[in-house]
């Protein structure tokens, strides 16, 4: 017998995602969000509210990243989710991070993070609070590759939100192989 939830934002999993913009003066801010993916093969959206200071710096640079969380800094993913920039304009730099501006879009990419989707503005919907950003690039530090150059889910250790538990979970046992593991059904 299943147990019945209602309408509610639930899905397994959902990434944490940090997204970080300047503000017109420069001044890096990032906020945690959990309710995005890839909606196309060079395009993410995220619901992100119009009152994020983060969602404001993104319409007036026209850019941003989104970096995935990791479980070694939880700690930091989780306070730029719980703090405003509205209110505490240095969150990046309390949260311990360090940016760096991005080859590619006028956006900072968290130094802390090693993996980041680096994103221009394509449009922003205020009344469903749906972001979607054009995929410029993708960047990987080096320490979570794998000898092919690829990154290593093992190495990155991302982590994901449990809405229903208001938990952060760790991903990490390979199951199978995608795109050949179904091939036996055939």
């Amino acid at each position: 017998m299943r147990k019945n939830f209602g309408a509610k934002p639930l899905l397994y999993p959902q990434p944490v995602f940090i997204l970080a913009a300047y503000d017109a003066s420069g001044t890096p801010n990032a906020m945690n969000a959990a309710w995005g993916g890839i909606t196309e093969e060079n395009e993410v959206t995220l619901c992100i509210s119009a009152e994020h200071k983060t969602m404001r710096n993104i319409l007036e640079r026209k850019a941003f990243t989104v970096s995935m969380g990791t479980v070694e800094q939880m700690v930091a993913c989780d306070y730029v989710g719980v703090v405003s920039g509205n209110e505490t304009p240095d969150k990046v730099t309390r949260a311990g991070w360090h940016t760096e501006k991005s080859a590619f879009v006028d956006a900072p990419l968290i130094c802390e993070l090693p993996m980041a989707v680096e994103c221009r503005l394509k449009s922003y919907d205020e009344d469903s609070c749906r972001l979607v950003g054009e995929v410029v690039n993708v960047c990987a530090d080096e320490s979570v590759l794998n000898d092919k150059g690829r990154v290593d889910p093992a190495k990155l250790r991302p982590i994901v939100f449990d809405a229903m538990n208001h938990a952060y979970l760790s991903p990490g046992e390979k199951v199978g192989d995608a795109f050949r593991d179904g091939l036996t059904l055939r």
